[in-house]
C-alpha cells in the first residue's frame, strides 16, 4: 500500500489533501495476479450527475467479424490516469489510510462516470476506424482484417494514434496477428464467434 501511494505521489496522480470528505480504499486481486486499487466511491457516486455517453453493446459490435481472418487484441495500461480530473474537484475523490488522506489529480477506478468518460476518450482517438477494423470497448481493443497485409498496416495505424494520444498498452496481455483471440468474454476466430468456454463454466 504504501509503494502505491509513493509512485502515485511521484507520477502526479495523487497528492495529498485536507477534504473533509474521504472514501475507503483498499486492493482486490487481478487476474494476472497483481493488484488493483479499489476505493469506496458509493458515496460519491450516489450523488454524481450521469454522464450519458454511452458504451458498445458487444454482440452488436462482433457481428461485424463476418470474413475476418486476422485479429489483434490491446489492453491499454493505466489508461484512466490519462484523464485529469476537472481543477476543483480533486477534493471530492479524497480517499483516507491510517498515515493520511489523499486526492486524486487524475481520474481513478470506481468513480461512476470513468467507464463512459473514457468511452468518449477512445472513440475520439478512433472515431473514422470504429466499426471499419477497430473495436474498442473502454481501455481493450480488437483490431482485424480480412487478410494479414492490411492487418499490419490496421495495427500500426492503431498503434501510432495511441501513442499520439499518450495511451500505451500492457505488452504482455496483447496478443498480435492471431487467427483466434478471446475478447470481452468471447472467442472470435475464423469460424465465428462464441461464448469462452471457461466464462462458461464459471457461471
Amino acid at each position: 500500500m504504501e509503494d502505491y501511494i509513493e509512485g502515485a505521489l511521484a507520477a502526479g496522480h495523487i497528492r495529498p489533501s485536507t477534504s473533509p470528505a474521504a472514501a475507503g480504499f483498499f486492493f482486490v486481486g487481478k487476474k494476472d495476479g497483481g493488484l488493483q486499487p479499489c476505493i469506496d466511491y458509493r458515496g460519491l457516486n450516489a450523488i454524481t450527475v450521469r454522464y450519458p455517453y454511452p458504451l458498445p453493446l458487444v454482440p452488436v459490435a462482433l457481428e461485424q467479424l463476418r470474413g475476418v481472418r486476422v485479429f489483434t487484441k490491446l489492453d491499454l495500461q493505466s489508461a484512466y490516469n490519462l484523464v485529469c480530473i476537472r481543477k476543483g474537484d480533486e477534493w471530492k475523490t479524497t480517499f483516507h489510510m491510517t498515515h493520511g488522506h489523499y486526492e486524486y489529480c487524475v481520474m481513478p477506478f470506481g468513480l461512476t462516470n470513468a467507464p463512459a468518460v473514457f468511452q468518449a476518450l477512445i472513440n475520439g482517438v478512433f472515431q473514422d476506424l470504429l466499426g471499419k477494423g477497430v473495436i474498442a470497448y473502454i481501455d481493450d481493443i480488437l483490431v482485424y482484417s480480412a487478410s494479414m497485409e492490411y492487418h499490419v498496416h490496421q495495427v500500426r495505424e492503431v498503434l501510432t494514434r495511441l501513442q499520439r494520444h499518450h495511451l500505451y498498452v500492457k505488452l504482455e496481455k496483447c496478443k498480435f496477428h492471431r487467427s483466434a483471440v478471446t475478447f470481452l468474454g468471447y472467442v472470435i476466430s475464423r469460424q465465428g464467434v462464441e461464448m469462452d468456454v471457461v466464462k462458461v463454466r464459471i457461471l
